[in-house]
């Protein structure tokens, strides 16, 4: 292709709302425009990539022997209502009717209709099968942000298992955590597999694969010899105990005028340190007002609070309503003595004693508190985020909290949805089984938003060959130069005839600019025809180190060719 007849439209500047380093430089070097919040068209050199990244996706789906689907966008509310995900689903949903009023949805997941296909399976014989699409997916986030890391319409492979037993599942499941592994490794990503919270997806465990980036809006924590990693919202640390004193102290009520933070406990008299605290936090479940308790030093975390509770909305209480159901604001609560209202409490609290907590009477507080004798605590939960520096669950060592790009998630579905929506088959012994079922998803254009993430430096994208839009630039130093013209010409004809994808830049523009925008771009190698053409040579440059060397012209496209392919 040549560069005067593609349509780039690189940038000087990025937008001024983006804040991640790939949000500008798909923007500027002309991949991508933003049609309205969230939604992004992709132009000539960023469909070009998108379909690599989706091709590689694709190639990984084949060698697990996987058959490739494509369904409907648009679904009906009735297989939604089925699985009763249609009411338990919030506002990420895009829902309409159509003419004749009929409630519908653009699929934001595609589990309820593989599922009514795999209806179709009526004998263990047929199982295993593995079945995926990529196909575009809609969700109505909230604040969608960062070019195509969150946005609310982009492409996904999702795959989908169907096995007769947990044993099946635990295969298949296995198979496509290796599967992304090769997968990432092959985007030039170094994911990592780390213990998930499944969300609204549900079943009995998942893996997401997090890129470490200060783009990501995620964290993990992870042990610095490896051998443990999990989001935070999944996380464990082992805690070192905590000394309450030898004697239980009786409860007393103390005043603490003007205390409204944990901080501000602990200087009074009769306060205590931030780890012999009771945290309260009120929040609203489902409607329903419940009490989740955590250690004065803790943070609650509220994917936690809604794995552990099944709670679907989520909310902090209002201050009204604090005042109006307890007697105090927020800074004098507690749950001493408190009855009717649901309690849940970390297990960091079990079993402690001489607490302080809020005496739900504004600037009262009391001390003393005996968690298992002054609070009658419906559930204990793994409630806490963990923070760095914390011990690791298996070797002790300190754990590190990195921010991450989650590129890929993986689940163990079970017996969910088969059982919701009458997908079973006949076992050797005739008898009638709920099919067992995984779920796996990679979003494309946030693996290709990632791999720029990972792959730019300060003059613009670096991409990985698999991915680049093209393998080789020919950059013509000056249109006038006859002789690099033809040499440019030469190597263009014979890259071409190698089948390797290269771009000739023979735009009537200063050198300057165009060895900027093929920097921009991030073409893995570029070939001037310069002065140098005068002597039968080209200059070969490196994208990612900047090195270049002279090669004949002659020898310049087999020297490209075998570059790309050993990449």
């Amino acid at each position: 292709m040549r560069w005067s007849k593609l349509f780039i439209p690189t940038l000087r500047d990025a937008p001024a709302d983006a804040e991640a380093a790939s949000h500008k430089l798909l923007v500027r070097g002309g991949f991508i425009r933003q049609l309205h919040a969230g939604h992004y068209s992709l132009l000539p050199l960023g469909l070009r990539v998108h379909d690599k990244v989706e091709n590689i996706v694709r190639q990984g789906m084949e060698e697990i022997g996987a058959q490739e689907f494509l369904l409907p966008a648009m679904h009906p509310a009735s297989i939604w209502q089925r699985s009763g995900r249609w009411g338990s689903v919030g506002p990420e949903m895009f829902r309409l009717q159509d003419r004749k009023e009929a409630d519908l949805a653009l699929g934001m997941t595609h589990e309820e209709v593989f599922t009514e296909i795999a209806r179709e399976i009526t004998s263990y014989r047929t199982l295993p099968q593995i079945w995926y699409q990529i196909q575009w997916k809609f969700r109505d986030e909230p604040r969608p942000k960062s070019g195509l890391l969150r946005v609310r319409e982009f492409a996904m492979k999702d795959s989908y298992s169907f096995d007769l037993d947990d044993t099946g599942l635990d295969h298949a499941f296995e198979t496509h955590r290796a599967a992304y592994l090769r997968i990432f490794e092959r985007l030039s990503l170094d994911a990592i597999a780390v213990q998930a919270s499944s969300g609204m997806m549900g079943g009995t465990g998942s893996v997401e694969f997090m890129v470490p980036s200060p783009a990501g809006e995620d964290d993990i924590a992870r042990c610095v010899d490896g051998s443990y990693a999990a989001n935070v919202e999944r996380a464990t640390s082992k805690l070192p105990p905590v000394d309450d004193g030898e004697a239980r102290s009786e409860l007393v009520r103390f005043p603490t005028p003007g205390v409204r933070t944990i901080a501000g406990l602990e200087t009074v008299e009769g306060g205590a340190p931030a780890h012999r605290q009771i945290k309260t936090m009120v929040m609203v479940l489902d409607g329903a007002m419940t009490l989740a308790l955590v250690r004065g030093d803790h943070q609650l975390n509220l994917q936690k609070l809604a794995d552990g509770t099944g709670a679907a909305d989520i909310r902090p209480a209002e201050p009204a309503e604090t005042l109006e159901r307890l007697g105090a604001h927020p800074g004098s609560l507690g749950a001493v003595g408190v009855e009717g209202l649901r309690i849940v409490a970390d297990h960091a609290l079990r079993g402690r004693y001489n607490l302080a907590t809020g005496a739900n009477t504004d600037d009262w507080h009391y001390s003393g508190v005996d968690i298992e004798r002054d609070i009658s605590v419906d559930e204990w939960l793994d409630l806490r985020e963990v923070s760095a520096g914390e011990p690791c669950v298996n070797c002790g060592q300190p754990l590190e909290v990195v921010r991450c790009i989650e590129t890929g998630h993986i689940f163990k579905l079970g017996r969910r949805y088969a059982e919701a929506m009458g997908a079973s088959v006949l076992d050797a012994d005739g008898v009638e089984r709920p099919i067992t079922m995984g779920s796996y998803g990679i979003g494309i254009g946030r693996a290709m938003a990632a791999v720029a993430e990972v792959h730019h430096d300060d003059r613009g994208l670096v991409w990985p060959a698999a991915v680049a839009p093209y393998g080789a630039v020919i950059t013509v130093a000056s249109m006038r130069d006859d002789r690099a013209v033809a040499a440019a010409e030469q190597v263009y004809r014979e890259l071409q005839a190698r089948g390797v994808e290269v771009l000739l830049d023979d735009r009537d523009a200063r050198a300057g600019v165009k060895f900027a925008d093929a920097e921009l771009i991030g073409i893995p190698w570029r070939i001037t025809a310069g002065r140098a053409a005068a002597d039968g040579e080209v200059e070969l440059t490196a994208r990612a180190t900047g090195d270049t060397r002279r090669v004949g012209i002659s020898d310049a496209a087999a020297e490209v060719a075998a570059l790309l392919a050993d990449s």
